[in-house]
């Protein structure tokens, strides 16, 4: 299927309480990644979309989930996005050794990422 739910990520007020019920409401194998400003636990789900867990950065923010799109040409998607009026928060995003990442928000309201992984770019 073009352009499939490909991850979907949690930003949370608390990492702790996150993993310790979505370890024990599910079967996923949680793995702590250390980044410069934190750490990021990717989900391994089995099936389906991956995911990861990190500390809300949005000073005042709940916890969200956000899916993440897959694309071919991420330049090309954020350029289409924001023609047709979705707003960019977070432009065209090297993510280091893994792809590209931005985040939209369509007309509606609704939050959700692009991602095109580095082993498709050419």
């Amino acid at each position: 299927m073009p352009n499939s739910f490909i991850h979907v990520e949690l930003a949370t007020t608390s990492v702790p309480k996150a993993k310790a019920f979505y370890a024990k409401l599910f079967d996923w194998k949680l793995a702590d990644m250390p980044l410069p400003d934190g750490t990021y636990t990717l989900v391994e789900a089995g099936k389906g979309a991956g995911g990861g867990m990190m500390q809300q950065r949005i000073p005042g923010a709940g916890s969200a989930w956000m899916p993440h799109i897959l694309v071919k040409d991420i330049e090309a998607a954020t350029r289409k996005a924001k023609k047709l009026r979705g707003k960019i928060m977070k432009d065209v995003t090297e993510v280091t050794g893994m792809g590209w990442l931005s985040i939209i928000v369509d007309p509606t309201g609704a939050v959700f990422g692009l991602w095109e992984p580095k082993a498709k770019r050419k």
